[in-house]
């Protein structure tokens, strides 16, 4: 942060980064689960390493979206997870 005029809170960023996490995967309804998993994945790597993305977003979006999976799907969402958190 340069100045307050380009302050954003830390919510607000997590906020925006599940909105658009939201937004990718409504765009992919209809799409096969792979598909999905593909998309989701290469968006957050690139978000890793440009610096973009961080572990405790990673852990939002997982906080959001995993309930509404089944047991076998949040495991393959568990996984997913903490492979992407180890991209540096």
């Amino acid at each position: 942060m340069d100045d307050f005029a380009n302050f954003t809170p830390k919510k607000k960023q997590d906020e925006a980064w599940i909105k658009e996490a939201e937004t990718l995967v409504g765009s992919l309804q209809g799409k096969s689960e792979k598909q999905l998993i593909a998309a989701v994945y290469a968006r957050a790597v690139e978000g890793k390493r440009q610096g973009t993305l961080t572990n405790e977003q990673i852990d939002a979006f997982y906080a959001q979206f995993s309930p509404m999976l089944d047991a076998f799907r949040r495991r393959k969402l568990e996984k997913l997870i903490e492979e992407l958190k180890r991209i540096d």
